[in-house]
This record gives C-alpha cells, sequence and structure tokens, in this order.
C-alpha cells in the first residue's frame, strides 16, 4: 500500500510494523519512524485503526491466552513468504 505522497518511511514498511508498534515489541527510533508517519499519513492511519481493533478483539475472545513462541514463529515466517510472493508478483506486473 502507498498513499502516492513522498514519507521518510514508506507506507508498506510502516504497515509491516504496526503489529510490532501496538504490541510495543519495536525500538524507540523505529516506534517514532512510525507514529510520525501516522500522523501524516491517513490512509496507513486508518490501517492501523483497523489493526488495532482487530487486536482488542482477538484479545477479548481470547481470555489472554497466549500461543506457543513456535506457533508464533510460525506464522511470522509463512507471512514473511506470503509478502515476498506479493511483492514479487508486484514487480513483475510493472
Amino acid at each position: 500500500m502507498s498513499c502516492g505522497d513522498p514519507h521518510a518511511v514508506d507506507c508498506r514498511k510502516v504497515l509491516e510494523a504496526v503489529y510490532l508498534y501496538l504490541d510495543g515489541e519495536i525500538d524507540f527510533d523505529h516506534k517514532h519512524l512510525v507514529r510520525s508517519h501516522l500522523d501524516e499519513c491517513s490512509p496507513c492511519l486508518r490501517e492501523f485503526g483497523v489493526e488495532h481493533e482487530v487486536k482488542l478483539l482477538v484479545a477479548r475472545r481470547c481470555g489472554g491466552e497466549r500461543a506457543p513462541e513456535s506457533l508464533r514463529e510460525s506464522v511470522l515466517e509463512r507471512l514473511r513468504a506470503a509478502r515476498i510472493d506479493a511483492d514479487t508478483a508486484e514487480f513483475r506486473a510493472e
């Protein structure tokens, strides 16, 4: 996703970091970059709001249960692979 406007950090990079940001698993410098981007980019802010609501819904419905670390790593690896596949397909389409 890109809003088409120039930013210090690309929209796609910000959206890739949204869950890290929401979970507090992002270092201070990157947190500041994400927050600054969200402050100036309405499309990303809307997407952030959707992701935030999904996270809250999952937290309410899962009752605080935590998935095993191996599952988390497996899901993250599959998401990375899907992102690479999508980026490759987008690149080929250009």
